[in-house]
């Protein structure tokens, strides 16, 4: 029994973690600008927000042709994932603003349950790009989940 509970909570961990890297903001808003918010913040979808990412993991891991496969492979289910959650939080921009306490927190339930199952189609190609990357571009990925951070990484 506790193996099981182990590895629940090991999968509740993994997409904490994919969940914070991918779906930084927690205002549905995809809000690129990591600098504190102001009354004007630019709204930015899901798609531009992956492709934002995409740019700067590419950036930093520097795939190799051998990679490729398996990065394309994970950007696709990345762009998939950010299509489906504009075209969600599309319909229901609007509707919300007249919906009660509970239709709110059924929609943010329902948010929540399309992440989760987008993470479950994210963790195959993501484990199968890690397992393919070289140790520095292991470490790199390991840094940016492990602290959020983007951009230049100095290690010692």
């Amino acid at each position: 029994m506790n193996q099981k509970a182990f590895q629940a909570a090991l999968v509740v961990v993994m997409v904490t973690f994919l969940s914070i890297f991918f779906f930084a903001s927690a205002d549905n808003s995809f809000a690129a600008s990591g600098k504190k918010k102001s009354a004007a913040v630019t709204r930015t979808t899901a798609v531009e927000h992956a492709e934002a990412r995409i740019k700067e993991l590419r950036g930093e891991l520097k795939i190799t042709e051998a990679q490729e496969v398996l990065w394309n492979n994970f950007t696709q289910v990345m762009r998939e994932n950010a299509k489906e959650m504009d075209a969600l939080t599309k319909d229901r921009a609007e509707s919300t603003k007249n919906m009660n306490a509970v239709e709110q927190m059924k929609f943010h339930s329902q948010i929540t349950e399309s992440r989760l199952a987008q993470q479950k189609k994210l963790i195959p190609a993501f484990e199968a790009l890690y397992s393919a990357l070289s140790d520095e571009q292991k470490k790199i990925t390991d840094t940016i989940f492990r602290t959020g951070r983007h951009g230049k990484h100095e290690f010692k």
